[in-house]
């Protein structure tokens, strides 16, 4: 079978995100016959952020460069100021973190991602339609095309890395294949593509986050009241310290127009070493008493969502191609997650963006050469320089090693390190170093940053916390039951059913619980061999497509079908 039996477009761009917008935006704009395939019944259905998407002053691209009336139209609010608290019991420490949200920084806004990306989408079609190709919704990448030297297509199995095989295209699950000139994988963190490719695995916990989030109602007067800000203002505010049982990340706060982002981002190797069920974790944030300042118990939550994050110093790829397979955005690693610095949209739309421009530079003479082009621009333009910035890479082999964590533990428990930080803290000096953009590249993972030093902070700096707090959160079932779900056909299987290979999916799933019997995982004794053994089930009815399961239970992991599964209203 040749590619001239197939449909044939000069660019094949798989997710309409923004590194997917942005990346067809720019072929369009060109000229490029392009179709976009979105496997959501709509773009943002299947897509969860914070978030907040910034404009760096530094970068190539913005995304209000290459779509007019974006902030009017696809935002919620700017975030005009940060914040984060550190909380040991019932004390807190807040520094203001807007200098370092400033830097490199031309505005930043709130977002939710169905509103956003449904707005991009219009936009996309519009361009790609013109430019004779389109946008379809609903449609699941399923793996690529490959062809011989000659333009035969190779068959799945059929010996491709022996062949000298190429990317020629993408199949799909509810159309015919397409053949292109160009693949632009922006199919998220969960990438179909860049794993067939074998750019991407899923196998280390620690090169992922887990990002948990609720969406709270709450009208516009109310947000300006409570948060003291404008109708044009907006803020930004992170938790850390003890609020969750040593494990490592922290918690987040953002004011949209008439709703707030509430939830946290872990350490997903940690999430797995202390054992805990993340929605308690939600819960624990949700229900603080530092929480009262801007809750009270007329809380209502509209959505409950969950996606992993890649940490992009240690996951994101260095050489996002194969080929003709050029990959951009989260399916590439490349989310900025460095202590309270958390960047990905911005960067997927600089690499969307930045791969289009590499394969317009290179399709006359050798099309082939994109991906090298591309890699060089993530380069020059200091993109993957913030990604994976060198200094972290040199000093991680030391700070990140257990002896090291221990010690640095030990010195900002003792009665010297104390006595030091609270002589910092009288010139101003822990804000400085909070409010710097090199230090917080450096951070390493480990509990210090994250747990013992801002609880430490909060003991030896804090205010007690005056505030009650009514909340009272949903149960899992009924957060889990307000979700739109179509539901299609089995899209996880578990290879290894036993708890020593999957048990760890019972507490990290976001929708699964010890006590709780009607989420995705759930621990069975049962009768094997004349013994017990406790085992794992699995059902995937209730599935957030998040992807934590496939790192940490051993399951064959895909998508459901286009248009199946959960749909994030606000996302």
């Amino acid at each position: 079978m040749t590619d001239d039996e197939h449909e044939q477009y000069e660019a094949v761009v798989v997710g309409a995100g923004p590194g997917g917008a942005a990346a067809a935006a720019r072929l369009a704009e060109a000229g490029v016959e392009t179709l976009v395939v979105e496997r959501g019944v709509e773009a943002g259905a299947k897509n969860v952020s914070g978030g907040v998407v910034y404009a760096e002053t530094s970068a190539p691209y913005t995304v209000d460069d290459l779509f007019e009336g974006f902030r009017e139209e696809a935002t919620e609010r700017p975030v005009t100021a940060n914040y984060i608290h550190n909380v040991a019991g019932d004390r807190v420490r807040t520094f203001d973190l807007t200098r370092l949200h400033d830097h490199d920084t031309e505005w930043a806004d709130a977002v939710l991602r169905r509103r956003m990306d449904a707005w991009l989408a219009e936009r996309v079609h519009e361009a790609t339609s013109d430019a004779g190709g389109g946008l379809l919704e609903g449609v699941r990448a399923d793996g690529l095309l490959w062809a011989d030297a000659d333009g035969e297509l190779i068959e799945p199995g059929d010996g491709r890395d022996e062949r000298g095989a190429r990317v020629a295209g993408v199949s799909f699950e509810e159309i015919e294949p397409v053949t292109a000139d160009l693949v632009v994988a922006a199919d998220g963190v969960n990438s179909a593509l860049a794993r067939d490719a074998g750019l991407m695995d899923w196998e280390e916990p620690e090169e992922w986050f887990q990002g948990v989030k609720v969406v709270a109602d709450m009208p516009a007067d109310v947000i300006e009241r409570r948060f003291d800000i404008g109708p044009e203002e907006g803020e930004a505010h992170l938790f850390s310290g003890d609020l969750y049982d040593g494990v490592r990340g922290g918690g987040f706060l953002y004011t949209n127009r008439d709703s707030l982002s509430i939830g946290n981002v872990f350490h997903l190797d940690s999430v797995v070493e202390e054992a805990v069920e993340v929605s308690e974790l939600v819960d624990a944030l949700l229900t603080h008493p530092l929480l009262g300042r801007w809750l009270d118990e007329g809380y209502t939550e509209l959505e409950y969502s969950a996606k992993l994050v890649p940490d992009s110093r240690r996951a994101a790829l260095t050489e996002p191609y194969r080929g003709r397979l050029l990959v951009v955005g989260d399916a590439a690693g490349q989310m900025q997650a460095q202590g309270p610095i958390i960047k990905g949209m911005n960067h997927a739309v600089t690499a969307g963006a930045l791969a289009a421009e590499a394969y317009l530079e290179t399709r006359r003479l050798s099309p082939g050469a994109a991906g090298e082009r591309y890699a060089e621009k993530l380069h020059n333009t200091g993109t993957m320089g913030k990604l994976r910035p060198r200094a972290h890479r040199l000093s991680r082999a030391v700070t990140e090693r257990e002896p090291a964590v221990r010690a640095a533990d030990r010195l900002v428990e003792s009665a010297v390190g104390r006595l030091g930080l609270r002589a910092l803290a009288a010139v101003g000096g822990v804000e400085r170093l909070y409010n710097s953009p090199g230090l917080m590249g450096l951070l390493p993972d480990i509990r210090t940053p994250y747990v013992t030093l801002p609880a430490v902070l909060a003991e030896e700096l804090g205010e007690p916390i005056r505030e009650e707090n009514g909340v009272t959160p949903p149960d899992l079932g009924d957060r889990i039951g307000a979700l739109t779900y179509d539901v299609g056909e089995p899209h996880i299987r578990l290879r290894d059913d036993s708890w020593a290979a999957s048990g760890a999916a019972v507490a990290a799933c976001p929708v699964s619980a010890a006590d709780y019997g009607g989420g995705c995982y759930r621990a069975e004794d049962v009768e094997r061999d004349g013994r017990t053994e406790r085992v794992v089930s699995l059902d995937t009815q209730p599935c957030i497509e998040c992807g934590t399961c496939a790192v940490v239970a051993d399951t064959e992991w895909d998508h459901p079908d286009g248009g199946k599964g959960v749909a994030f209203q606000r996302g």
